[in-house]
């Protein structure tokens, strides 16, 4: 099966996801919105372009290079902000983010 060979990137992208709906909810919870509204933003463009992009491989989808290549851009760019917040949930979020990237760049 196609998505076997791609079991780790797999993985990677779903926990990607996991924290960013985790982080998007947490940050929704947050004081000051304003100062959280680019994380909150880029935790829906992750989680999205991760769930999509879990959801084609196991279709065995014949992109792989060219949607693991976007995932890679979103993911890092995810994890640069989340860097930027003190919050546990965004740095775990960050932590995931840049697993996922390293693992879709590998792909």
């Amino acid at each position: 099966m196609a998505h076997e060979q791609h079991k780790e990137l797999i993985q990677a992208l779903h926990e990607c996801m996991t924290a960013c709906n985790h982080c998007y909810d947490a940050c929704l919870q947050e004081e000051d919105l304003n100062m959280m509204a680019n994380c909150i933003r880029l935790d829906r463009e992750c989680a999205d372009i991760c769930s999509y992009v879990e959801q084609a491989l196991t279709r065995g989808t014949p992109f792989v290079s060219e949607l693991t290549a976007l995932c890679a851009t979103i993911c890092e760019a995810c994890g640069e902000e989340y860097k930027k917040h003190d919050h546990d949930h965004c740095q775990k979020c960050a932590e995931a983010c840049f697993k996922c990237a390293e693992a879709c760049r590998a792909a």
